[in-house]
């Protein structure tokens, strides 16, 4: 017998936060049910019918009236609880509040407002319920020029237009969109509760210098640590707000009889990436390095790898081909070069452990014979 699949309920299910809640939802096998903000009374009751949990993040934070305030966030509120109260069951509430109802501003007391209602149904009825208050949620699908600076500055910088910074040393605290839904998924699967999170502060001329340099490593190749944290969370945001015709960049390629060299990717601190190719029959190298090393991997052809110790005078040739993928590392201390011994171009990628500096290259010509 298959289990019951689980149903969420979700206001503001097509907003920022609402879009990739239900996408969240759906991966993990929830049915997530929209519930619309002008739904009436019945309809109401009709699409709670049957729901395990509701999760509220419709609300009014921006209105053209301060009196939308009230009917937004606080009346709307009080609906949600009267037709979860009427279905004679017990349903937990999950409330996405905002750090501003700790403020006496129409805004934050329409949020504070709301607060009190969702936990005096939960008195009311015995079911659980947990209010969390969000900082600045920012990542992808959030409105530029709405109510996130992060979506305001990626969206403009991705195109080219300029940003507004009043004071670059203001502070801000910012919550990634991926750990609020984790937080939301845990409730609705777990019912365990926690503050989502973490809360990341930068200030915002940090915010607008880090966005810019994203822009930037299109044309400078030298990528952020983008793998964890603040940096990776804004990167995987600052990619969202790119217009699809801009998806793909060129490269620079520096070419000659040989074939042709270009970079890829290069980083602060882990090295870089190239590509190059070779005609049939082309050799390419012929140096020694004495504490730059390097891993090479053909990806389409065939070659021949040799080695020369430069004191002892040891010889070493491989070869490898696309059909092997096979890393070939070269070692500080012995000559080396890569021949194309196919019919075809050979191309192969080329990871460095350092940067390229024309300065102290550390590549020392000294031709295999």
């Amino acid at each position: 017998m298959s289990a019951a699949v689980l149903r969420v309920g979700v206001t503001g299910a097509g907003g920022f936060i609402g879009s990739n809640l239900m996408l969240a939802l759906s991966e993990r096998g929830v049915e997530a049910v929209g519930i619309p903000h002008k739904a009436d009374d019945a309809q109401l009751s009709d699409l709670f019918s049957g729901v395990d949990l509701v999760v509220h993040l419709a609300g009014v934070n921006r209105p053209a009236d301060p009196a939308e305030f009230w009917s937004g966030n606080v009346v709307f509120t009080q609906r949600i609880v009267d037709a979860l109260a009427g279905q004679g069951r017990i349903v937990p509430l999950v409330l996405a509040s905002s750090i501003q109802a700790a403020r006496d501003t129409p805004y934050g007391r329409s949020k504070r407002d709301a607060e009190d209602i969702v936990r005096a149904y939960g008195l009311r009825t015995g079911a659980p319920v947990h209010v969390l208050r969000l900082p600045n949620v920012f990542g992808k699908w959030c409105r530029p020029d709405y109510n996130s600076v992060v979506a305001t500055f990626c969206h403009n910088i991705a195109r080219g237009l300029p940003v507004r910074i009043d004071d670059p040393a203001a502070e801000i605290g910012l919550l990634y969109i991926d750990d609020l839904i984790d937080a939301f998924v845990s409730i609705a699967t777990s019912g365990q509760s926690a503050a989502p999170g973490p809360v990341h502060r930068i200030t915002i001329g940090s915010l607008a210098d880090q966005i810019r340099a994203f822009r930037d490593s299109r044309t400078s190749l030298v990528t952020a640590p983008v793998g964890s944290g603040l940096v990776r969370a804004l990167h995987a945001t600052y990619l969202s707000y790119v217009p699809p015709q801009n998806f793909a960049y060129p490269l620079r390629a520096h070419e000659d009889q040989r074939g042709l060299f270009a970079e890829f990717l290069k980083t602060g601190d882990s090295g870089q990436v190239s590509v190059f190719t070779a005609l049939p029959g082309v050799t390419r190298g012929g140096h020694y390095h004495h504490s730059k090393t390097e891993k090479f991997l053909v990806v389409q052809g065939q070659a021949r790898f040799r080695f020369r110790h430069m004191v002892s005078g040891e010889t070493h040739a491989l070869e490898t081909s696309s059909d092997q993928l096979q890393v070939v590392e070269t070692v500080p201390g012995w000559s080396h070069d890569v021949t194309n011994i196919g019919p075809d171009q050979l191309i192969v990628v080329l990871w460095a452990n350092e940067l390229f500096d024309p300065a102290r290259p550390d590549t020392i010509a000294a031709p295999l014979r």
